[in-house]
């Protein structure tokens, strides 16, 4: 039985200094790179003490090392000294050295390591084929990945379907919705049956790069599949309906997915109240937030902070009052875009000196955190004290902040803007 030998950073730690190896890097040099492959090597046999029969020389862990480290040409010069020494590197290793070279640019190296492969009766792993396709997709090779396509099915290999699969998210990252379709009708031709997870990739793709028309296709040839579609579809889709404004559309799309869905939790009934919200529907927005609760569905932070921004914006005080005592006896805990809803609101119908009146009813004295979804914000936006509150925190660090402190420098902002204004 063959052995397989494990070449690791571990066992070549002498020559494989990490300042040596940046030494390298900065100069290219063919014979330097060759000079330290053989070191590696050297160092390697002598302290496993090979024997001198076959062996299959693992060295994964070496080549990832040097792909890192942006030294594809070492890791190739160490594969041709393993063997010109009469070692045969192992599959996973010829993959390592394929992936070295690709991530790094050397798409030809790339290509005849896979060939070689190929040719050699070797059966590539899918998660070898997933790493080739990332990479060739975030350069725009995408017919690097029909050719690799290509050659799998040339060779009628079992991983075809799940390489299919592969190709069509690969080709929908980069936006290649026709590539994408042309992928599929030739899955289809074949006989490879389609999935739910490709029939919501379809969906999700179609919702970021195509037309509501084509979106909406693609979702009707899911259902027609009678599969279910997932959360990232869903989300991409209400997405793409609320960018466009489209909002009574997402409203009957919701309905048709089904408000009754427990494995998404209360995404496709906030979803809805958002659609109200939008439009500032009030009286639609109450209606559907009781068939909510009637429903058996339990408000969580996201659905009560939908309703406080709508109850902002249109200045209804005692509906953000009673908000605040709906949370506290559902348990729910206030977060910064509560407290943003509240302060806005005050300040605006000019109330600032009522404003702890409400607010006492939250904890000040704890660290601002934001939780609410943020789909909200797609089409709500964030309110001024949110957004100033946030900046603050970003360009300002101080260990301990609170929404008492936030509160109290937003109004010394706004007291100072106010002055400047009559001033003038």
């Amino acid at each position: 039985m063959e052995a397989i030998l494990v070449l690791s950073t571990a066992s070549v730690s002498g020559s494989l200094n990490p300042k040596r190896l940046s030494i390298f890097c900065h100069q290219p040099q063919p014979s330097q790179n060759r000079a330290l492959a053989r070191k590696i090597i050297r160092t390697w046999k002598q302290e496993e003490c090979s024997n001198g029969k076959d062996n299959y020389v693992d060295c994964v862990p070496l080549i990832q090392s040097l792909s890192r480290q942006k030294m594809p040409h070492v890791a190739q010069e160490v594969l041709l000294e393993m063997k010109s020494d009469g070692l045969v590197p192992s599959n996973s290793t010829l993959s390592a050295v394929m992936l070295c070279h690709a991530k790094n640019g050397l798409f030809p190296q790339a290509e005849a390591i896979w060939d070689e492969m190929l040719n050699s009766s070797f059966v590539p792993s899918i998660q070898v084929v997933a790493e080739l396709f990332d990479v060739y997709g975030n350069v725009g090779c995408f017919g690097k990945v029909n050719e690799i396509v290509g050659k799998i099915r040339s060779r009628n290999l079992s991983l075809l379907p799940e390489v299919y699969s592969l190709a069509i998210s690969c080709f929908g990252k980069g936006g290649q919705l026709k590539l994408m379709e042309d992928t599929l009708k030739e899955m289809v031709s074949r006989g490879f049956p389609v999935d739910s997870a490709t029939g919501n990739v379809f969906i999700r793709y179609y919702s970021i790069f195509g037309s509501l028309t084509e979106m909406e296709t693609a979702y009707g040839r899911l259902k027609r599949s009678r599969f279910l579609i997932e959360e990232e579809g869903i989300r991409a889709m209400s997405l793409s309906y609320l960018k466009k404004r489209k909002f009574y559309s997402l409203a009957e799309f919701l309905k048709s997915v089904g408000l009754g869905r427990r494995n998404l939790g209360n995404l496709l009934w906030n979803l809805l109240l958002l659609s109200y919200a939008a439009n500032f529907k009030m009286k639609s927005l109450q209606r559907e937030f009781l068939r909510m609760v009637e429903a058996g569905f339990h408000p969580d932070l996201t659905t009560f902070n939908i309703r406080a921004l709508a109850f902002s914006r249109m200045s209804l005080l005692w509906d953000l009052h009673l908000t605040l005592e709906h949370m506290k006896h559902e348990k729910v805990v206030p977060d910064l875009v509560t407290c943003g809803c509240i302060v806005d609101a005050y300040l605006d119908r000019r109330l600032g000196r009522n404003l702890y009146f409400a607010l006492n009813k939250m904890n000040l004295d704890v660290s601002p955190v934001v939780l609410t979804d943020p789909f909200v914000f797609e089409v709500l936006g964030k309110g001024d004290f949110h957004a100033s509150s946030e900046a603050f925190l970003e360009f300002r660090k101080q260990k301990e902040w609170t929404y008492r402190k936030l509160i109290s420098v937003y109004l010394k902002k706004q007291y100072r803007r106010d002055q400047i204004f009559w001033n003038y």
